[in-house]
């Protein structure tokens, strides 16, 4: 057999706080950017919906605006941005995350994403069955350790 068939992607949901800190990062090598990377080399597919870009948009004009056109960037080059989850659609999920945070559980697990990525695991609890809610350290501590395992 030669090298593995498959080329699905990790899919990866992106919470605006680790998009922030992606965006504020003066390091090149701070998880939340090193993500957002894995996602513009094509590695994983990295989403996020509406309500997240609009949240950390407003962060970063309140306490960093001369950051808006690297985000504007990243976002482009990194993310797929997907619609906000309609009220309907969260009825549901009630009482799975805080109430703000629930469109954006809801929308990873809409959107298939095995791992919701934040600074925030605390509200994202109790959660929903699908969804691996992960800092972006962990999350690259993952990676890693898969990548350390492969063999070609």
């Amino acid at each position: 057999m030669g090298l593995m068939t498959s080329y699905r992607k990790p899919r990866v949901f992106v919470d605006a706080d680790a998009l922030f800190a992606g965006v504020a990062s003066p390091s090149e090598n701070g998880a939340s950017l090193v993500t957002l990377r894995l996602a513009e080399i094509t590695l994983i597919d990295a989403l996020t919906s509406r309500q997240v870009i609009v949240e950390a948009e407003r962060n970063l004009t309140e306490k960093l605006p001369h950051k808006l056109p690297e985000f504007r960037l990243i976002v482009s080059r990194c993310l797929q941005v997907v619609p906000n989850p309609q009220p309907d659609e969260l009825i549901p999920y009630k009482g799975a995350a805080d109430t703000k945070d629930l469109p954006i559980l809801i929308a990873a697990v809409r959107e298939h994403c095995p791992y919701l990525i934040t600074f925030n695991i605390k509200h994202f609890q109790p959660g929903h069955e699908t969804v691996k809610v992960l800092r972006p350290g962990d999350f690259v501590l993952a990676i890693r350790d898969k990548l350390s395992h492969l063999m070609l």
